[in-house]
């Protein structure tokens, strides 16, 4: 028999909402930094991690890109990355965002970043079974035209394993303002690409960012999303839209201070009905690991092991892979769960959770 603890970490998992620069181990991080003559703000775990707010977690994450120079750094931190995900929570796929721009700025090209990057990630599918995507995204620091380009240079090297843009970082404003690239978004919907945003994150946001999202930019999945419960009657066009959302417990309570109890706004998402998956969003940044987001924020939510699994269901039919791969990776999935729930201690767990508290 398993604890309920296991139970979550055990779940076969997908994740759909994962910055590639953090699935980066700490040590390597600081071993880079030495190597390629990056001065970090410290070389002390504890005080590199340490930040108040958004804007200043993003001036680590932004001088993190400064570390990977060669190709090898890359793969390395790719292959190293999903053996972490596996060990720690049982990862079975995972979609990548890749900020391009952040790379060719230094001189690493888009195909360069794209093919090192791959050939660690197939690597470790080969020796781990995890298969995996990649989503260039829009820097929302950088210009709308910026953005265009960087539609345009998706779609002039296509690779197999690039699947659709998405869009992270703020305005120089500290602002989400989706509707800013729309131009890019319209283009990418043109090429054929998925498209995803990063919306209703920050304190400054709103739901109506989500709904921009949605119905302006057509975007297929949303990360974050959380800003949409504060509005009933968004709340109710998001449902009707059926778009999946790809949250990120822990970087809630590390940038906005949100507590994990049944009045959390990922709790009130998934109450509500919306299709939620739970992913790590910044790992290395946010002190988390797949499994944690699962066995730190659930059962403090009020979740139980039927609510869990069919979260974790949803990372896979919200996954952008082929059709044929997602019905092999539900399968499993399913095939997975249901052992995991012979296995719970206690059945009391497989009962929904109750409506949360007023």
């Amino acid at each position: 028999m398993i604890s309920f603890t296991d139970y979550l970490r055990l779940l076969p998992k997908a994740e759909l909402h994962c910055h590639f620069v953090s699935v980066m181990r700490p040590g390597r991080l600081v071993e880079l930094a030495a190597k390629n003559d990056v001065l970090l703000k410290s070389t002390d775990v504890d005080e590199l991690l340490d930040y108040d707010n958004l804007v200043d977690f993003l001036d680590v994450f932004n001088a993190a890109h400064e570390v990977l120079v060669s190709p090898d750094d890359f793969a390395t931190v790719a292959y190293e990355g999903v053996l972490d995900a596996v060990e720690a929570g049982n990862l079975r796929y995972r979609e990548y965002y890749v900020n391009p721009f952040n790379f060719l700025s230094r001189g690493i090209s888009y195909e360069t970043l794209i093919d090192s990057i791959s050939q660690g990630l197939a690597q470790a599918e080969t020796d781990f079974g995890v298969g995996f995507r990649l989503i260039p995204a829009i820097n929302r620091s950088h210009s709308a035209q910026s953005a265009v380009e960087l539609v345009e240079l998706v779609s002039a090297h296509p690779h197999e394993k690039v699947v659709g843009i998405g869009m992270d970082d703020l305005t120089p404003e500290g602002l989400e303002e989706p509707l800013r690239f729309r131009e890019a978004y319209e283009l990418a919907g043109r090429r054929g690409l998925k498209r995803t945003a990063h919306a209703g994150e920050t304190m400054a946001a709103s739901a109506q960012n989500v709904i921009d999202a949605i119905e302006t930019l057509g975007c297929d999945r949303v990360d974050h999303g959380y800003r949409i419960v504060d509005d009933p009657a968004l709340l109710r066009r998001a449902l009707d839209s059926g778009v999946p959302f790809a949250c990120t417990p822990l970087s809630t309570r590390v940038l906005s201070g949100w507590a994990f109890d049944d009045q959390h706004r990922i709790a009130r998402m998934v109450r509500a009905g919306l299709p939620v998956s739970l992913s790590t969003d910044d790992a290395v940044f946010f002190r988390t690991d797949i499994g944690l987001e699962y066995t730190a924020a659930l059962p403090s939510m009020g979740f139980a092991a039927s609510d869990a699994s069919q979260i974790a269901l949803t990372g896979f039919d919200a996954a952008w892979c082929s059709p044929e791969e997602k019905a092999r990776l539900l399968a499993d999935a399913a095939a997975g769960i249901r052992a995991l729930d012979a296995a719970l201690d206690n059945p009391a767990l497989h009962t929904p959770a109750k409506e949360p508290t007023k």
